[in-house]
């Protein structure tokens, strides 16, 4: 696992050295660059990496990496798992190697297979590769979008990077907010891709490829998710098969010359991981979860998930860990914010953060159950179009006032409604809203708008005359039903599938998950993405993933039996953070300070009086706006750093 970064069109190797440095903390164990200079523009390039030594710890790895003659250059960010296979294939074409890593395999499969080597690939990655004799620049980013990749074009010229503050270290690069990526964020606190925050930076978007070749850019898709041809096999038949590839993918994921731990919720998909490698025959399994002061229950929605996980733990003899959470928030915020680069206002961000700088001095890699929610239906989203049927036969108007009432009744200054934490009542309510509210859509303009934290008036009403205008003949929808479209003729539970595999999954949960890790110097791997496991669920009919209400049914089957009955019984989990507590305490200063009505009314992206009104609203208990405040925030604090300091370096070296 590493940090790339790079360019082509110029070769600047003062200029790549401090893009490396300023992303050094994704690759502290080595760092090179590859620079060539030719006669024109066209022939110059410069490669970079920042390296965290997990295959092959010896220099024999140190990248950027070549072929024996030094025509093909690559800088590697990832893991290749099927790297093994691939190298016995190659040394049986006459291909030499001089270490064990999986990068010399992708410098060998490059000259075999050209660009379709990237089809070969079962991994996480981002990588670039420079051949000198066509004088081109190819960059490949995995099938699902678990390691990043930004880029930009000025001129003829592109920079590239595996974070967007190395990009900053360019100062012909111009900082400016793309207002309708500022759109998407505060309808669904992150961007979704190819866009980010700032204006002309993208992201290369997950299953694709770029090339640059003589000052032009080509951006193409290699990979697309397809289902159909769907088994016939019966259910059990189908569980048992899914048990064995979760063994096999997580056996996979496990291979590492560096000690390896898993993150548990003792939610279902954690607790799976853990599961399978203890039956992989993992023998010194070590889990790492979360939790929060007691008090901090009567405003959040869950304070079970240390108990669950320890649980889990106990019944497959893992070393269990619990991280209690009680840090100082206010200083950690604004450098977790650096660490994200294109903001993000999930607050598992802080818990990744958290867990990973726990467990790095014991591991440096964890294995994490993200993905499954996206590939098995878990979220609470895809059964909304169920309950919709349903809610339509009562009458609108009733529809749209019931909710809206019940979240007046609840105020988190309540200590306990009917025996339930107000926290997990107040979301429970929020649900309600939103159902209540979207009952009448379309299935897809239903997920789209319930993806969403703000409906259409309030989006406007929250934003600036200036923003109002710049956005007006534009939905922040878009970006989903566009994406509806292009599988239309399919089942609607893999339509929403498809839909939160392409936005949802990379541009949010994989991306503050491999930020915050990165920042600590650990590699994530997730199982629930391996291309195996990816591919098999494509072609299980919709039916298994959600069979009536229960959402990732075929794995509750699968796991029958292996995991602990209360486990699988347990409703959804996440790792937590009481970020409701921390707003109305630790960080209430720094709330009312960074969205005062006249810092919004100077940054002019805003509404001021509607800002002071979400923040009132909130603090009366007349509105729960937990997370839309979460993601002013995040935002104000992304501006300060980025927009009006142009930071590449974090105000602390170690995050504390």
């Amino acid at each position: 696992m590493c940090g790339i970064a790079g360019m082509a069109g110029v070769a600047d190797e003062l200029l790549l050295t401090e893009m490396l440095a300023i992303s050094r903390h994704r690759g502290p164990n080595d760092s090179g660059i590859y620079v060539a200079k030719g006669a024109t523009a066209a022939s110059c390039a410069a490669i970079g990496n920042n390296r965290l030594s997990i295959i092959d710890l010896s220099p024999a790895g140190h990248q950027p990496m070549c072929n024996e003659d030094g025509t093909v250059w690559v800088a590697y960010n990832g893991e290749t798992y099927n790297f093994t296979d691939l190298r016995q294939e190659l040394l049986h074409d006459g291909h030499k190697f001089r270490s064990q890593t999986d990068t010399e395999v992708l410098v060998h499969l490059y000259e075999k297979c050209g660009h379709d080597m990237v089809k070969r690939l079962n991994g996480m990655f981002a990588f670039a590769v420079w051949d000198t004799k066509k004088e081109e620049l190819s960059i490949f980013r995995d099938r699902m979008g678990i390691k990043p990749l930004y880029y930009t074009k000025v001129g003829g010229r592109l920079y590239f990077a595996s974070e967007i503050k190395a990009l900053l270290a360019c100062p012909e690069i111009a900082i400016e907010i793309d207002r309708t990526s500022l759109c998407q964020y505060l309808a669904y606190l992150y961007v979704p891709n190819p866009g980010s925050m700032f204006k002309g930076i993208f992201k290369l978007p997950p299953g694709h490829s770029l090339r640059w070749r003589d000052g032009e850019v080509q951006v193409n898709c290699y990979w697309d998710l397809s289902y159909g041809n769907y088994f016939q096999e019966s259910e059990a038949t189908l569980a048992e098969q899914f048990r064995e590839l979760l063994v096999a993918a997580t056996r996979r994921q496990l291979i590492s010359d560096v000690p390896v731990g898993f993150f548990l919720s003792g939610g279902l998909d954690s607790s799976t991981l853990v599961a399978c490698a203890a039956h992989a025959g993992e023998s010194s399994l070590k889990c790492y979860s979360i939790a929060y002061k007691e008090e901090y229950g009567r405003t959040e929605q869950c304070t079970d998930d240390a108990r669950f996980a320890e649980i889990v733990a106990t019944h497959f003899g893992a070393k269990f860990h619990q991280i209690v959470v009680d840090p100082d928030v206010a200083t950690l915020l604004p450098k977790v914010v650096w660490h994200l680069d294109d903001p993000i206002a999930d607050p598992a961000a802080i818990a990744t953060y958290l867990i990973s700088r726990a467990a790095a001095p014991e591991v440096t890699v964890l294995l994490s159950g993200q993905g499954a929610d996206e590939v098995l239906s878990g979220y609470r989203v895809h059964r909304v179009h169920k309950m919709a049927a349903w809610l339509r036969l009562i009458p609108r108007t009733m529809r749209e006032e019931a909710a809206p009432a019940l979240l007046k009744w609840i105020s988190v200054r309540k200590d306990k409604a009917m025996g339930i934490p107000p926290g997990l009542l107040l979301a429970a309510c929020r649900y309600s809203d939103k159902v209540l509210r979207t009952a009448g859509m379309e299935p897809a303009e239903q997920y789209a708008a319930f993806r969403s934290y703000l409906l259409d008036e309030d989006m406007r009403a929250l934003l600036s005359a200036e923003s109002n205008i710049a956005t007006s003949d534009w939905s922040h929808r878009d970006t989903f039903l566009n994406l509806f479209g292009k599988v239309a003729c399919e089942d609607y539970v893999n339509q929403m599938l498809y839909v939160d595999a392409k936005t949802f999954l990379p541009d949010l949960n994989l991306a503050y998950s491999d930020k915050l890790s990165m920042a600590c110097s650990i590699e994530v791997r997730v199982p629930f993405l391996d291309n195996e496991i990816v591919e098999f669920l494509q072609r299980v009919p919709p039916k298994l993933k959600m069979r009536g209400y229960t959402q990732k049914y075929l794995l509750r089957r699968a796991m029958d039996g292996v995991l602990p009955k209360e486990v699988l019984r347990r409703r959804k989990a996440a790792f937590g953070l009481p970020i409701r507590a921390w707003l109305r305490n630790e960080l209430r200063e720094m709330l009312t300070d960074m969205l005062s009505e006249e810092r919004i009314r100077r940054r002019g992206l805003l509404n001021a009086a509607a800002v002071t009104q979400m923040i009132r609203d909130n603090e009366t208990g007349e509105r729960d706006y937990t997370l839309q405040l979460w993601g002013l925030l995040t935002l104000e604090l992304w501006h300060q750093a980025f927009v009006d300091e142009r930071r590449t370096a974090t105000p602390d070296p170690v995050l504390v």
